[in-house]
């Protein structure tokens, strides 16, 4: 079985994401909210200040990619049209939110999801099965969800006036909180269809300036 840096649609991925969007990071972007969470004490709070929505922000066509999970659980990813709309991808990651926050601390983050399913019979999206990977890493294999748990419908319902931002929401369960925080980043992502077999995410910054500090690639192998 290939590894992902035997994976050529991977790679091409890679290498457009590290070509094309090349450029200085220390902008403005969404993953310096993420240096202010152990300052965060209101979920609610956080929300109207950093995510307040936007008609010129949610006027394009961007999509809303939402990372969240309780700080000593596993992170999960949700992807949608807009953020009103129920996620058309939503998956569990096999990798900590706290390992996802140091990734995003240090620079740029490379996703790769690789399906490996051959029938080509399902839109991309609607594959079940997938490896993942940061930056370059294999953390797991994960499951798309069919549907939404009732803590993931409550962190989509808390987030439906958000466009982007970062902080910390109520749990849905008072015992949940054993599991640390549950947090949150929210943005808006370019969504550049390769083919039926490859599409790329690339997180635009708020201020414009900068590249995609964080880039998700699903690939179905041929």
């Amino acid at each position: 079985m290939p590894s992902l840096t035997e994976t050529p649609g991977v790679m091409s991925l890679l290498r457009h994401a590290t070509e094309s969007r090349r450029s200085k990071t220390g902008g403005g972007g969404v993953f310096k909210m993420f240096k202010l969470l152990p300052m965060l004490s209101s979920g609610c709070k956080m929300v109207a200040l950093l995510g307040r929505p936007s008609k010129t922000m949610l006027a394009d066509k961007a999509i809303a990619v939402t990372f969240f999970g309780y700080r000593r659980g596993r992170v999960s990813l949700a992807i949608q049209e807009d953020p009103r709309s129920p996620p058309f991808f939503l998956i569990e990651l096999p990798m900590l939110t706290s390992s996802l926050h140091k990734e995003m601390a240090s620079g740029l983050v490379k996703i790769a999801l690789e399906s490996e399913t051959r029938t080509h019979k399902k839109k991309l999206v609607e594959e079940y099965v997938w490896a993942v990977y940061c930056n370059g890493r294999k953390s797991g294999y994960s499951i798309r969800r069919k549907q939404a748990s009732d803590e993931e419908r409550h962190v989509m319902q808390l987030l439906r006036g958000v466009s982007m931002g970062a902080g910390v929401l109520p749990c849905l369960y008072e015992k949940d909180a054993a599991d640390g925080e549950l947090t949150y980043m929210r943005a808006r992502f370019e969504r550049v269809v390769g083919s039926k077999d490859s599409e790329s995410l690339y997180m635009i910054n708020p201020d414009g300036s900068g590249g995609a500090e964080l880039s998700i690639f699903l690939v179905r192998l041929k």
